[in-house]
Formats: C-alpha cells, sequence, structure tokens
C-alpha cells in the first residue's frame, strides 16, 4: 500500500473537502483518504489507479493540478 499525494484547486470550505474525500472513498483499491483544505491536496493510501482518483475529482467539479 503506497500513499499518493494529490493536488487539488476549487476547494473552499469543509462542504468541498467531504466531497472530495466521499468521492475519493468510492474509488476501488483507496483505502484512506485525508484532504487538507489549506493545503488543498488530499493524501491517499491504497493501491487505486491514479487516473481514476483524479477522474473521480475532476467528475465532482475540481480541478487536480499536477
Amino acid at each position: 500500500m503506497s500513499e499518493t499525494i494529490i493536488k487539488i484547486e476549487g476547494m473552499s470550505c469543509g462542504h468541498c473537502t467531504a466531497a472530495v474525500e466521499a468521492a475519493l472513498k468510492a474509488v476501488p483499491g483507496v483505502q484512506s483518504v485525508a484532504v487538507d483544505l489549506a493545503k488543498k491536496q488530499a493524501a491517499v493510501s491504497g493501491n487505486a489507479s491514479l487516473t481514476a482518483m483524479h477522474d473521480a475529482i475532476e467528475d465532482i467539479g475540481f480541478d487536480v493540478v499536477e
């Protein structure tokens, strides 16, 4: 199991972080998620596909920053 840091633009409040967390937890292979609004990033543990995680974030209206 590895940890991946995903930079996310567009989050502005607790509802945003909760939405991102829920979307990422729904991705197969994700074990845990910690979203940090101040750092504009999510720390994801597990063996999920990076593409699937990016798609899950973008599908709910946020932008993944490389």
